[in-house]
């Protein structure tokens, strides 16, 4: 096999303890406008004065937008950039978690090439470029700091929506791990959960025949080396440090090493692609109103035990990059399997569909919707029909990982 590399990743990355201090410096060498998004909650903080005051003595004239919701509304996307027309900003910062750093992409997009975010669902649908977006995250776990993916949810549709595109991918990141230190121990778990599964996923996804087309036709190209090395250090990082995270928030040590891993797994899926267990969430979603990184921790296990009759070695590396040892690779792959079943389980994720609160009558629509997500089970490594997807959420309901192979 020939060695193939793909990595789409920001301009710039700046990562470390103290490192949003940098933000009027960084924000003020591409304009003098600057859009804020966060949250209302954010926007109350002690901490948003702090990085607001940084921008204002750059010499900066500073707008905020704390209107951002959870799951970035479609409507509540075309109202925010509506509002910014007027003021034409020449950067857009995303200040927050994930839903954040999505708006201020969406309204990066929206301010750039008009139209409406529906205009651009699915991959490469964005004509240019936008303006400089400096992520800025307040959580550890979508990776959206350093992707080419903003997640809506749209009332017109069963499932959120994504739009995926390499102009999304934002100039700036700056990752401070003491922006994480007051993260709940809840919120916690459940984004290194799913900072967790972008990186399983990305390391064991399809590998394609590469060609010089690949990187040019799909934004998701599956596994490579580049994205190998980038899941390992996210698996590694977590597997040592996403405990105690949770258990001890103010440990630095523990929440840098988490929010190193969420930044790595997102420059591997951002160009890897995440499989089935981010398809099987859509539903999960939708039926359960539970967080994202909820549904997807939930059901990871039992994706993995479904794709390790493919996956031996890969599943083994995860056990060796994890510090487990074995007899052999068939061995190691189960204690992979096993290890991360129980790390979410000491973290607080439910551990099958029914705690989770899926209704059992839902189990084929689940499937049905599932597989209707082309760009995420066609990325998956073992094939997926009506009858594996039934078998695979038949486990995952009733917490078997035997079952699911």
């Amino acid at each position: 096999m020939s060695l193939f590399a793909a990595l789409r990743t920001p301009r710039e990355i700046l990562f470390g303890a103290g490192q949003r201090k940098s933000l009027g410096l960084v924000a003020r060498r591409h304009g003098t406008r600057v859009l804020v998004c966060t949250d209302a909650r954010l926007a109350g903080d002690a901490v948003f004065a702090e990085l607001r005051g940084l921008l204002t003595d750059a010499g900066l004239t500073v707008r905020v937008d704390a209107t951002v919701e959870p799951d970035v509304p479609v409507a509540s996307a075309l109202a925010s950039a509506a509002a910014a027309r007027t003021f034409d900003p020449e950067v857009i910062i995303g200040l927050g978690g994930g839903s954040c750093l999505d708006l201020a992409k969406c309204v990066a997009v929206l301010l750039a090439h008009g139209g409406k975010p529906q205009d651009y669902y699915g991959e490469f649908k964005i004509p240019g470029p936008v303006a400089p977006v400096i992520a800025v995250p307040t959580t550890a776990g979508t990776g959206s700091e350093v992707t080419p993916v903003a997640v809506l949810s749209d009332p017109d549709r069963a499932l959120k929506v994504g739009i995926s595109s390499p102009h999304l991918i934002p100039e700036v990141a700056i990752c401070d791990p003491e922006l994480t230190l007051t993260c709940p121990p809840g919120l916690s778990a459940v984004a290194g959960a799913d900072a967790l599964a972008h990186a399983i996923e990305a390391f064991t996804a399809i590998r394609r025949t590469p060609d010089a087309a690949l990187p040019q036709e799909k934004v998701f190209v599956g596994k490579s080396a580049m994205t190998d090395h980038c899941a390992l250090l996210a698996i590694r990082l977590l597997a040592n440090s996403l405990e105690r995270a949770c258990a001890h928030g103010g440990d630095l040590a523990a929440r840098s090493d988490v929010m190193l891993a969420a930044m790595a797994a997102g420059m591997a899926f951002g160009t890897a692609g995440t499989a089935a267990a981010h398809a099987i969430q859509y539903p999960i979603g939708t039926l359960t109103h539970t967080a994202h990184g909820l549904g997807v921790a939930c059901v990871l296990p039992y994706v993995m035990s479904y794709n390790r009759a493919v996956r031996v070695a890969e599943f083994a590396e995860i056990g060796r990059t994890m510090g487990l040892a074995a007899a052999n690779d068939e061995a190691l792959a189960d204690a992979a399997i096993d290890r991360v079943a129980t790390l979410f389980a000491t973290i607080g994720i439910p551990a099958n569909l029914q705690v989770l609160g899926l209704p059992a009558d839902k189990l084929a629509w689940t499937a049905e919707q599932a597989l209707g997500i082309g760009r995420l089970i066609n990325n998956n490594p073992r094939p997926l029909d009506a009858a594996g997807m039934g078998r695979l959420l038949q486990a995952a309901f009733v917490g078997d990982l035997q079952a699911a192979r």
